[in-house]
This record gives C-alpha cells, sequence and structure tokens, in this order.
C-alpha cells in the first residue's frame, strides 16, 4: 500500500509510511466460567475454534503480520496455531494484567511494526470478515488516531458503554464495572475490536495507569487519551449486534453456536441447497454443499466435508471430512474421511471410516461397515458385512453376512474381488486372498486360498440329513406334529440313519442360487 497522510489537531501532517497492517488478537484469558481444561478460546463452533474464526474474520484485511496473545494455556492455543494458521506469531503474557498490558505486550515483540494496528478479542466467532474491513476502511480513510467497533444492544449488562460528548463523536470507553448510573443505561457497546494508527497507539499504551477497579492496564483509556488531545477518534456502528457476542461461559457458547447455524443454514438456502428442517441442521463453516443438493433433517456436515449438485444427505446423517458425488444419497449414516462417488448410495445404518472410497454408482447398503476399502464402479454389498482392507472391482457382489477378515492379531491384510466377482453369504474372506474376475464363492465359505477368474469356491462341509428325527426325539411338540402332518417322516425309520445326502455345492444346482442376496 502507498503512503497515508491525514491532518493532526495541532495543524501538523501525520504520516504512515508505507501503510501496513497488523492484526493483534487478545487470546490470553483463562475463561474461569468456562470451568474448563481447555482453554477458552479452543472450544470449537461449527469447525472451527472460537480463535479459529477470529483469525478467518481478520484474514480479509491482508496484515503484514498476526500477533495472538497467548497466556493461559499458551502451549495448547500456540499448538493450535501452528495447525490452523501457521503465519500467526504468538506473544506470551506471562501474567494477564488487561488488555492494554496485552497489546503493549504484543507490540514490543514486534517494534518495527507500523501503519494500521487492528485489535480483536479471541473470543468473538460471529464478526464477519466483511464487518472487520469496513472498519479499516473507514479508519484509514478518515485518517482517525482510533476507531473502535460499537453496537446497539437490547441488555448491555457486563460491557463497555460508548459514551458520547456533545457533539456526538466519542468522548471514552467506560468499563461496566467503572461506570456511573446513568452510564451504565447506554445501550451502545463497545464490541471490543478497533483499529489504530501504530505508532500513537504505542505512545499511549506506555501512559496508560492501574487507577481503576481491577488495578489492570485497560486498552479503552487510550481512547480518552486521544480525545483528550485532540486527536481523532471515530466509531464504527456494526450493521449487526451479533457479530459481536462474546463467550463467557458454555450457555453462552451454545447460544453463539445457534446463531451461526442459522447463518449458515440461510447462506446455503439462499444458494440453491434445499434443507428441508434448518433447526436440526448442523452444517461447519467449513463444509462445501452444490446446487440443488438437498439435506433432511437432523444431519450434521463437519469439517472438510463437500456434498455435490443434487446429492440427497439425510435424515440421521453425520458426516466428517467427508466427499459426496453428485447425485449421490447417504441416509442414516455416520462417515469420517470417506469418499462417495456420483450416483452412489449409502446406507441405512451404514458406517463409512476412513479411507473407505466408493466409486460411481456403487452401493453400500443396511448394516454396512467400510474401512480403508474401495467399492468399484457399480459394485455393491447390499447389507450386514464388514469390508475392511479391500479392493472390490466393478459390478461385483458382496452377499449378505459377508466379513473381509484382514486382522491377524499383529498386522492388517489386503483382499481383492475382482471385476464382477459373485460372493455368496456367510462368507469370510481371509486376508490376504483374491477372488478373481467373473467367480463365484458359495455361500457359507471360508476363503483362505486364492480364487481362479471365473472359478466356484467351495469350503463348506457336507450337509447330511436324518430323516425321522423330529418324531422320535421330540414327541408332542409342534414341530412333531406339523411334521407329521406333512407326512415326511417315513414309518419305521431308524435313529441316526441318514436317508439322504447332498453335497452343498451340487454341481446340478445353479451357483448362484447358493451364494448371495441382493
Amino acid at each position: 500500500m502507498g503512503p497515508h497522510t491525514a491532518g493532526r489537531p495541532d495543524g501538523s501532517i501525520l504520516v504512515s509510511q508505507p501503510r501496513l497492517r497488523t492484526v493483534v488478537v487478545l487470546a490470553a484469558g483463562e475463561g474461569k466460567r468456562m470451568k474448563s481444561a481447555l482453554p477458552k478460546v479452543l472450544h470449537p463452533i461449527l469447525g472451527r475454534t472460537l480463535l479459529g474464526h477470529v483469525l478467518a474474520a481478520a484474514a480479509p484485511v491482508s496484515p503484514d503480520r498476526t500477533l495472538v496473545v497467548v497466556g493461559h494455556g499458551a502451549d495448547q492455543v500456540s499448538a493450535h496455531l501452528r495447525d490452523v494458521a501457521p503465519h500467526a506469531e504468538p506473544v506470551l503474557q506471562a501474567e494477564q494484567n488487561g488488555t492494554g498490558h496485552a497489546v503493549r505486550i504484543a507490540l514490543e515483540s514486534a517494534p518495527e511494526t507500523s501503519g494500521t494496528v487492528v485489535v480483536l478479542n479471541g473470543d468473538v466467532p460471529l464478526l464477519r470478515p466483511e464487518t472487520v474491513t469496513e472498519l479499516v476502511a473507514a479508519h484509514e480513510a478518515a485518517g482517525a488516531a482510533a476507531t473502535v467497533l460499537a453496537a446497539e444492544v437490547a441488555d448491555p449488562t457486563g460491557l463497555g458503554r460508548i459514551v458520547r460528548g456533545a457533539d456526538g463523536g466519542l468522548e471514552r470507553i467506560v468499563e461496566e464495572r467503572d461506570a456511573s448510573p446513568a452510564q451504565r443505561a447506554i445501550r451502545e457497546i463497545n464490541a471490543g475490536i478497533y483499529a489504530f494508527d501504530g505508532a500513537l497507539l504505542r505512545d499511549a499504551l506506555g501512559k496508560l495507569s492501574t487507577d481503576n477497579d481491577q488495578g489492570e492496564e485497560y486498552l479503552t483509556d487510550v481512547f480518552g487519551q486521544f480525545a483528550a488531545t485532540g486527536e481523532s477518534v471515530a466509531v464504527h456502528v456494526a450493521a449487526d449486534a451479533t457479530e459481536t457476542l462474546g463467550c463467557n461461559d458454555r450457555v453462552e457458547l451454545a447460544a453463539l453456536r445457534r446463531l451461526l447455524r442459522d447463518r449458515v443454514n440461510e447462506g446455503w438456502m439462499r444458494s440453491g441447497v434445499t434443507l428441508l428442517d434448518p433447526a436440526t441442521t448442523w452444517i461447519d463453516v467449513t463444509v462445501t454443499l452444490g446446487r440443488d443438493a438437498v439435506v433432511d433433517q437432523n444431519t450434521q456436515l463437519c469439517g472438510a466435508t463437500t456434498v455435490g449438485p443434487e446429492a440427497a444427505i439425510g435424515p440421521d446423517t453425520t458426516l466428517v471430512d467427508t466427499t459426496v458425488g453428485a447425485g449421490a444419497t447417504v441416509v442414516r449414516a455416520h462417515a469420517t474421511g470417506a469418499a462417495v462417488g456420483p450416483g452412489a448410495s449409502v446406507g441405512p445404518y451404514a458406517y463409512l471410516r476412513p479411507e473407505a472410497t466408493l466409486r460411481e454408482k456403487a452401493k453400500v447398503g443396511t448394516f454396512v461397515e467400510v474401512k480403508k476399502s474401495e467399492i468399484g464402479e457399480g459394485a455393491k454389498v447390499p447389507h450386514l458385512s464388514y469390508v475392511g482392507d479391500a479392493t472390490i472391482g466393478p459390478r461385483a457382489n458382496i452377499g449378505a453376512g459377508t466379513l473381509f477378515v484382514n486382522y491377524d492379531g499383529v498386522n492388517k491384510h489386503h483382499t481383492v474381488v475382482g471385476e464382477a466377482a459373485f460372493v455368496g453369504c456367510d462368507t469370510s474372506l481371509v486376508a490376504p486372498v483374491e477372488v478373481g474376475a467373473g467367480a463365484y464363492v458359495a455361500a457359507g465359505s471360508a476363503v483362505t486360498s486364492d480364487v481362479p477368474p471365473g472359478a466356484l469356491a467351495v469350503t463348506r462341509a457336507q450337509q447330511r440329513n436324518v430323516d425321522g428325527w423330529v418324531l422320535r426325539r421330540r414327541p408332542g411338540t409342534r414341530s412333531a406334529a406339523a411334521a407329521e402332518r406333512a407326512g415326511q417322516v417315513p414309518p419305521g425309520a431308524s435313529e441316526g440313519e441318514p436317508t439322504h445326502e447332498g453335497s452343498g455345492a451340487d454341481e446340478a444346482r445353479p451357483a448362484s442360487g447358493d451364494t448371495a442376496t441382493e
């Protein structure tokens, strides 16, 4: 940015060369009312922590430097910054002696900082990027020494008040504990979000006093200093007061979460997504939805989840870091780190674990669990199966009750089912093993060796029938009466004498009738 000039009250010219921007986020507080081992700013809300939302709101002002003041739980907060905002620099405030002290510590860590300094509280997750951008733009256009973001609220209890002079300009900001009864009646509050001229701010911070109820250095006292010396001080009023709401306990956290849910849901509906019951639909701010997608009730879309156009999700579905392709259907399912291809179907009551991948028009049905496996194009795992560490080829069919036995107690092993293969019900595929393209596996088999393409694998024990057993061993029962009425027990049959033996792999019986369900 180019040089910035502004007139000073004494007629001199204030020049910032060049117009740089520094963001300071105050995140050192303990948040005692949260009653949590987790630092307040790390509590999550719809896809980001409180701190993460604030950093995202500040990003569009393109700061040259971002300083995050940490204190309580400093190691945890610093580690979080490395994960979500590696460009941000943690600055330790070992003793929390007020907001003015926190900003002074931050600027002392970056003595070369000049231009505009933007100060944000770390617990205002509803703050919009547009509001921060507008605040900074108004501040720089006016050439003000300081600009405060204000809001008109119905209940200002606990918040600092904006006290204006006779001309309507800012006279001072008063914390509630230091306010007079008349000042406490003011409903215009300080949102705790500011823009400053960096050079003037440094000078003012050095003059702060601890002569107040808390014995702390209040950043808000800087505004009184500027007003007293005739520096230009501005107030920028937020269009929506809910943006300025902070979080002090878990009740307030839940309220903010509901407000953010409503905002996110409204945005998606206005962009062409159908939400059948917005009140029970929770969508993280990091989620992406395609046009004409339909989201049914009691659905949670979390993390980096992406839903394609015309996909149908829910009801009663949770997707975490999951990709759903165009036109796919996911019903009453839970998925984490999975990929559902275009036109594929999942559920009801399915569980997709990390690295589960369904190709186009694949099907994972009722009570099926899939982990680290690929279900090929048009392949089906309709019900009651576990698929782990496997590759299932296109158009293969996996019968009900099939288990991919992938773990030997020490290592995981891989199973391959070839294109258009047909695996019968109640089958165990003991990895490592491969079922070739077009091969069949008879129902009830335990497959421990590779099956060649086009072959039929059978590992069942031979079946034998003992005729007349029920009448001899269960006389007088309903079963015996039914058998007698059916005339299926020949008179005089000897106990234990088999009258018919048959193989479960009878070549005369079509294998397809013996192996699987769809």
